[in-house]
């Protein structure tokens, strides 16, 4: 949810597209069986979205809000620091490789919502490339009328100017996608088009796409989203467009097209249903029809080089007489799936060993280069594929203790981007020759405090169960163990999602030197230790997450660090729920808790926004075991009047259609009725995430540091 990334329209080679772009919003909907929940909910109104009392109250609740921490001494500094860094032109600009050339979407001052830009490999390496400015959303959106968002592009495997831009208002996830000319900077007169929905689209070819949308009203899951495919040829009208294959009206998330491209001419189509978030089953289109592959339910394809398809295990696998453990990256030959769809025969590529996992793939022309974690550190490898079938490996010599993060790689050539990063290192982009191994930075993000004030340090918690709950920090070299310590503790524990230490200029600047410390827990939950991580933590086992957070907070303590006077703790979406729950279940240790965009009503979820898709991560209020569970540890049901809770900083968008903001809003009522204080701010623009643009994201942190400072400090 917060932490995964928006929908893409189409599906890259090297990143691999629909679900992993809503890897935390989706999980089984059995329709029309799951309880309501709160059958007596006094604030059940606030979840109308936009109506005119709601309007009003959340007017209000913004006004008391702001005239607190925007008039905080400490606020306007704050602020300016966090635009300042936010549009400084010296920022590092993202690669993305787009038919030789190098392309970045970029937002500053003066592009409030942003351009996309390209300019030569070459030149992007040069210190200071020369970009061209190919389309101006801030312009688009002046000329239209519309807040545009941008979503991304994808471009036609062949004709690789031909693109589609996807486009939101506001930062929603529904999105209006468009076919545009890069080569041109206008719009494709009479082009492919698609008005605002949910909708994920591939290019079969530079003339056909494989489009999943609401097609007729109704034409979508429990959870809001679509489960029909269907094929539309260049200037056919969209009511003709042929069905390739359907879902269900009951699948827990819905049914996509995904399109793999070897880099060598070799490409195949696919058509993923998904009843549930954590399985799915994958069809192949075969002379234009769907044939179902014998693909273990819980996998994902990862990526395609030549004719080797690559496939990640989330389960232990035995196929053609080989096993395969969870976790593990595999391939499988494109042509032998198309000959024997029910007799698949696969290759080991990536095993995880104790203590690793698995984190991404990208694939040039001829390699797959494989990001992954040992003890949560990064490592790099690049894995080459053997007449035989075979894979061999060499490990990528970059620097130790470190994030290592894929950024993009050229399908069509031999090109990889890496970037390393620590929480006192900007972060270097690397490139990297997959066939040669030659290995070269590129460019540096420029530092933006003084790192040799701080150290990192990586520490280990016992959890409730004994389980050793790994966790850094950073901190001042000289600072005093005697609990003084005004300290962030963030987490997010879900979906299988990492939490990996990273360069964060504002908290250097706007937390760390003015005296604190900063936490990254990385609590069961997630996927620092591979599917088996995650998995601990799922549906009635969530209280393991639970209890791996306070279990930190309790060492920090017991460490002379810091105490509950001087503790804060962040996350946001599921990180939002934990949040909730540690606020319900622990007030004792805290301080101050920053509720970002968050799930609390877990009795009603089911029924808000797209919570109809989280079943598989949370359980369901129709099944009784799971109802119990969730009754138990939901945060609004769990506020109670005569308890001493910490003042919370919660806040949410009104454009928020994944999670929703009536979370926040219900949750702030209740503690209003209670007599208990908090403070509540709602942003009109943003959708899943703390803004539409720079300076609203600013804004939003600005908001967030000036309340740790006020409660911690």
């Amino acid at each position: 949810m917060a932490r995964a990334g928006r929908f893409t329209v189409g599906a890259g080679r090297t990143r691999i597209g629909w679900r992993s772009a809503i890897v935390a919003a989706v999980a089984v909907v059995v329709a029309g069986c799951a309880g309501s929940g709160n059958s007596g909910d006094e604030f059940r109104w606030l979840e109308e979205l936009d109506s005119p009392r709601v309007q009003s109250w959340v007017a209000s609740e913004n006004a008391k809000t702001l005239g607190v921490l925007e008039k905080d001494p400490r606020y306007a500094d704050n602020l300016a620091q966090a635009k300042a860094l936010a549009n400084a032109p010296d920022r590092l600009p993202a690669p993305e490789f787009r038919d030789g050339a190098i392309g970045n979407f970029w937002q500053d001052g003066d592009h409030q919502r942003g351009i996309w830009r390209e300019t030569t490999l070459a030149d992007y390496e040069a210190p200071q490339p020369r970009w061209k400015t190919v389309l101006d959303l801030d312009a688009l959106a002046a000329a239209e009328g519309r807040n545009w968002v941008w979503e991304g592009m994808t471009c036609a495997p062949n004709r690789g100017t031909r693109c589609l831009v996807s486009l939101s208002e506001g930062g929603e996830d529904a999105v209006t996608v468009r076919e545009f000319d890069r080569g041109t900077g206008q719009f494709v007169p009479n082009g492919f088009s698609l008005e605002r929905g949910k909708q994920y689209v591939a290019w079969a070819d530079d003339d056909t796409l494989l489009i999943s949308r609401e097609w007729q009203p109704g034409d979508k899951t429990a959870s809001s989203y679509p489960y029909i495919v269907k094929s539309w040829q260049r200037g056919q009208p969209l009511d003709q467009a042929a069905e390739v294959l359907r879902g269900d009206r009951a699948d827990g998330l819905g049914t996509a097209p995904q399109v793999l491209d070897g880099g060598d001419g070799h490409r195949i189509s696919m058509v993923v249903r998904r009843p549930s978030f954590f399985e799915a089953q994958f069809n192949l289109l075969v002379n234009g029809k769907p044939v179902r592959l014998a693909l273990p339910p819980k996998s994902e394809l990862a990526g395609m080089v030549g004719t080797r398809v690559l496939v990640q295990l989330k389960d232990d696998w035995t196929t053609g007489g080989a096993s395969f453990q969870s976790g593990s990256l595999i391939s499988l030959d494109a042509d032998e799936m198309a000959r024997h769809p029910d007799d698949l025969r696969a290759k080991v590529v990536y095993i995880p060993g104790p203590q690793e996992a698995f984190q991404s793939v990208m694939t040039t022309r001829g390699h797959a280069v494989v990001t992954s974690l040992y003890d949560v550190k990064g490592r790099a490898t690049v894995y080459t594929p053997q007449p035989d079938g075979s894979w061999t490996s060499a490990p990528v010599p970059l620097p130790d203790n470190a994030t290592v993060y894929g950024v993009d790689a050229d399908s069509r050539g031999e090109t990889a981007y890496l970037s390393v990063t620590s929480l006192l290192t900007p972060s270097t982009l690397w490139s990297l020759d997959a066939a040669s191994g030659r290995l070269a930075p590129v460019k540096s993000a420029p530092a933006r405090f003084d790192s040799s004030r701080f150290v990192v340090e990586q520490l280990k918690a016992d959890s409730a169960d004994g389980t050793k709950v790994p966790y850094f920090i950073v901190h001042a070299a000289d600072m005093k163990y005697d609990g003084s310590t005004p300290t962030i503790v963030y987490a997010y524990g879900g979906f299988g999602l990492s939490s990996t230490p990273g360069y964060n200029g504002l908290l250097g600047k706007s937390w760390l030197e003015k005296g604190g410390a900063y936490v990254i827990a990385n609590i069961r939950g997630g996927g620092e230790y591979g599917p088996a991580w995650h998995e601990a933590a799922l549906k009635t086992k969530r209280q393991r997450a639970f209890d791996d957070f306070a279990a930190v907070a309790d060492d920090l303590i017991a460490r002379n660090i810091s105490t509950p006077r001087h503790l804060g703790i962040q996350g946001g979406s599921n990180g939002g729920l934990l949040m909730g729950v540690e606020f319900t279940q622990h007030p004792e240790l805290w301080s101050a808790v920053d509720i970002q965009i968050p799930l609390l009503d877990m009795e009603r979820y089911e029924q808000i926004a797209a919570g109809a898709s989280w079943v598989g991560e949370y359980g369901s209020m129709s099944v009784p075991e799971e109802r119990a569970f969730l009754e138990s540890i939901s945060p609004y049901a769990r506020l109670k009047s005569g308890v001493r809770y910490p003042e919370p900083f919660i806040w949410t968008t009104s454009k928020d259609d994944r999670v929703g903001p009536q979370h926040a809003r219900k949750f702030a009522a209740r503690l209003a009725a209670l007599g208990d204080p908090y403070f509540f701010y709602e942003a009109t623009q943003g959708g899943h995430g703390a803004g539409a643009n720079n300076d609203e994201k600013a804004h939003t942190s600005a908001l967030e540091y000036t309340y740790f400072m006020r409660q911690l400090m």
